[in-house]
């Protein structure tokens, strides 16, 4: 009778044992495909990146841009669609100048300490948001290609027009205040009123005026950096702005509302 109940009790704890056995070794399984799928996805992009493909999941950009008539800076996020396409959110912030700006040292005593754009009206401040796609035409092939990519983006302008104010002294007084061109020649009818300067970047935001308007960007980007989760570029482009209003920038020059340039913008930043 105690052999059978020894016998009874062993195959019960043995199969207990293997009843736990076979429960952890199939939950084993799942957690080794997932890593096997996992240890093959990481081999692929691996792969991908050796052969100069540029993968990541998004991507965010610095820039300093040059353009046929001003200079800014910019901010792009991106976000991966297919190996060969990307959507691009992005925002700029320019300053924008007539090609008839005319800067003139100024001095009420013979020395030249402060400059004057001679007739500006206004400084023009475009802050521009978009959307628009990226498309990679061709990888960097090694570490030390360059990718090509082409895009095109497209939105909304917020044109600032900040009045440009002047220091003007009375040659009689030596009184010096601040004016507007218009506001000089009106005042000046007898001539003894003299420039002595810019008022400065400060003056004239508390007269702010907002012109809304569209834009449309298309360029060519090549990146030339080692690393492919690092941002290394150039870029250069065309733009084209549309504002509701025609853009009053320098006295005696025909105002207009479109605005059309060519641009160069140094890009560094991050994938993920």
């Amino acid at each position: 009778m105690k052999q059978l109940f020894l016998a009874a009790l062993v195959s019960l704890v043995s199969g207990a044992l293997y009843a736990q056995d076979s429960a952890a070794v199939s939950q084993q399984v799942p957690q080794q495909n997932k890593k096997n799928a996992k240890r093959e996805r990481i081999n692929n992009l691996l792969r991908m990146e050796e052969e100069g493909d540029l993968i990541f999941n998004k991507h965010s950009i610095f820039g300093i841009r040059l353009a046929t008539d001003g200079y800014g800076i910019n901010y792009e996020k991106g976000k991966f669609k297919t190996p060969t396409r990307t959507l691009l959110f992005e925002f700029e912030l320019n300053e924008k100048k007539s090609p008839k700006e005319h800067k003139i040292s100024s001095s009420a005593d013979g020395f030249n300490y402060n400059s004057v754009v001679l007739y500006k009206l206004n400084n023009f401040y475009s802050f521009k948001m978009g959307i628009g796609q990226q498309y990679l035409i061709g990888g960097k092939g090694n570490k030390n290609g360059v990718a090509v990519t082409a895009l095109y983006a497209g939105g909304l302008s917020i044109g600032l027009l900040k009045p440009y104010y002047i220091q003007v002294e009375d040659r009689n007084t030596q009184e010096i205040t601040r004016s507007t061109f218009p506001d000089l020649i009106k005042a000046d009818s007898l001539g003894n009123l003299l420039v002595s300067g810019a008022s400065g970047f400060t003056v004239g935001w508390s007269h702010l005026s907002i012109d809304p308007g569209v834009n449309v960007k298309t360029a060519m980007r090549f990146d030339y950096g080692r690393l492919n989760p690092t941002v290394s570029a150039i870029e250069v482009g065309l733009t084209g702005e549309f504002y509701a209003n025609k853009v009053p920038l320098v006295m005696y020059v025909p105002q207009k509302q479109f605005f059309f340039n060519a641009y160069v913008s140094i890009l560094f930043g991050s994938r993920k």
